[in-house]
């Protein structure tokens, strides 16, 4: 910009910012993540042929409600620190209430087990490593994304900013991954899906400065 149209739109006042543009932007990054994220987990991983039956038990929609809820409080807590100065706030005890419960549920589940044998088949399940895997490489598109909206905007905390946008984009991952993964059992979940959003969102903190720099 040249100075003297810096000096004539400084003249003009101050321009009053589009409250909802934060929201807006994020809202599409993350929407086109998951979009992605969902065609490469239908082409890479295939439909799931039982989902039908699968979503008549219990355990399925626990399964999905974890990252969802997950997802929905990363997004609020990524709004909140794409602006100058912000703090999680509330948004900081909804992102930690999932887990609470997940862990809480998981936690029931090992208690009420016959054997050590039977508790650690709980946590290990049959995909343990796959699961892990997964949620890690299908949160690549939704990270990008993700992390790009957060940079359009004006994040101050770049640590923060980035580990929520990397757990948005995890969670989102997670999401979308359930409606392939056969596991049932809370403690897995508990722990490979855990495991799995924890990636990115260690990413998200450890580039964070370096990405989200403005």
């Amino acid at each position: 910009m040249k100075t003297g149209a810096l000096i004539t739109m400084l003249s003009r006042g101050p321009i009053a910012a589009d409250p909802g543009s934060t929201e807006r932007r994020l809202a599409a990054a993350t929407a086109l993540g998951a979009l992605v994220i969902a065609a490469v987990g239908l082409v890479v991983l295939g439909p799931r042929p039982d989902l039908a039956s699968a979503a008549g038990r219990p355990g399925f929609w626990l399964k999905l409600a974890f990252p969802a809820l997950l997802a929905l409080a990363a997004f609020v807590a990524s709004c909140r620190l794409a602006r100058p100065g912000a703090r999680l706030g509330a948004a900081g005890w909804a992102l930690a209430a999932p887990f609470v419960v997940v862990a809480t549920l998981a936690l029931i589940a090992l208690a009420g087990a016959s054997s050590g044998g039977e508790a650690w088949s709980l946590v290990r399940g049959r995909s343990a490593l796959g699961c892990f895997a997964a949620i890690v490489l299908l949160a690549l598109p939704g990270f990008a994304a993700t992390h790009v909206a957060m940079r359009s905007l004006a994040p101050t905390r770049l640590r923060a900013a980035g580990a929520v946008a990397g757990l948005l984009a995890g969670a989102v991952a997670a999401a979308v991954y359930a409606f392939h993964c056969d596991e049932m059992a809370v403690p897995f979940v508990a722990v490979w899906y855990v495991l799995g959003m924890a990636v990115p969102t260690a990413a998200g903190a450890w580039l964070g400065p370096r990405l989200l720099r403005w």
